[in-house]
């Protein structure tokens, strides 16, 4: 199999702002909570982590904190996908150089490509780095669907290490999971489906809803993998009305204020994003507290 990044579970993160920068301290709180609570990764600067309204300063100022402050501890993986191939592989090569352990790199976006577009933008990135890249594969928000028979002739190059499928249709992910087993990892990006993909082969999960509550997202995919599956069920079923609260909105709009209400940090957004509607917010506070939060 190509390189794999990492087993079990990887938290998204997301970006913590000031009214004018990064909250760097803020940033820092969350990393601590993650590591302290058992994840094995962390994904920074992609969807959740609001990349598209990122600078090009404060992308490389948020990479090298990360890098230093997980120091290691955990596998450090850094968004790197453009609707642009060069500034992709610009990133990608950037991102190796400050350390990252790998690579995400989301289908391009708007400028729209082909399948063969597809397998081209991801060889043409693998070529130019040394570390694995994670194709992710998100057509709801992309408008690019990346197919089983396209996955399969990506995961021949050496330096794909998986893909992050979160195109919600599971006939499709069982496909794509039997043309590309034995040669490059598949990992859950949809936290409804984490169970799900754990049971056709997944290496792990890349999970939103673990911002929140990393050891019982964690914990899923370790009870798993230790074949207690009826208690990786019952704690994901238990983790199901808190999932689906962090998708009432676009995401990361309900993530944030979730982070915000167990007080790690402002739940400041970019435009255009929006807060929180007042009734999301509400159940929010409730699902936070039968889970067991203090708010």
């Amino acid at each position: 199999m190509n390189k794999v990044i990492f087993k079990g579970t990887c938290t998204a993160m997301i970006t913590p702002f000031t009214d004018d920068g990064i909250d760097f301290s803020a940033f820092e709180k969350q990393i601590e909570y993650q590591i302290k609570n058992g994840i094995e990764a962390l994904c920074v600067l992609g969807t959740t982590g609001e990349a598209p309204t990122i600078t090009e300063q404060e992308y490389d100022a948020v990479a090298k904190f990360a890098y230093d402050k997980i120091a290691g501890r955990v596998k450090f993986i850094l968004g790197s996908g453009s609707n642009c191939t060069k500034k992709a592989i610009e990133k990608s090569q950037f991102a190796q150089q400050v350390g990252a352990d790998g690579l995400l790199v989301v289908t391009p976006y708007y400028n729209k490509c082909t399948q063969k577009g597809l397998v081209k933008y991801y060889n043409d990135i693998a070529n130019n780095v040394d570390i694995p890249i994670l194709c992710y594969n998100v057509p709801a928000r992309t408008g690019v669907n990346i197919l089983p028979e396209t996955m399969q002739e990506i995961a021949e190059h050496k330096n794909i290490g998986g893909i992050k499928e979160a195109c919600g249709n599971m006939e499709q992910i069982c496909e794509t999971a039997r043309r590309i087993r034995g040669k490059t990892a598949l990992y859950s990006g949809d936290d409804n489906l984490n169970l799900a993909m754990l049971s056709i082969g997944s290496m792990g999960l890349i999970s939103v809803a673990s911002n929140v509550c990393p050891k019982e997202v964690g914990d899923v995919a370790k009870l798993y993998f230790a074949g207690k599956n009826e208690d990786a069920t019952i704690l994901q079923e238990r983790l199901l009305p808190l999932i689906d609260a962090m998708f009432t909105e676009v995401n990361p709009i309900p993530v944030k204020k979730a982070c915000e209400l167990i007080g790690l940090g402002k739940g400041i957004l970019r435009a255009p994003l929006t807060e929180l509607e007042p009734h999301h917010e509400k159940d929010m506070v409730r699902i936070l507290k039968e889970f067991g939060f203090s708010i």
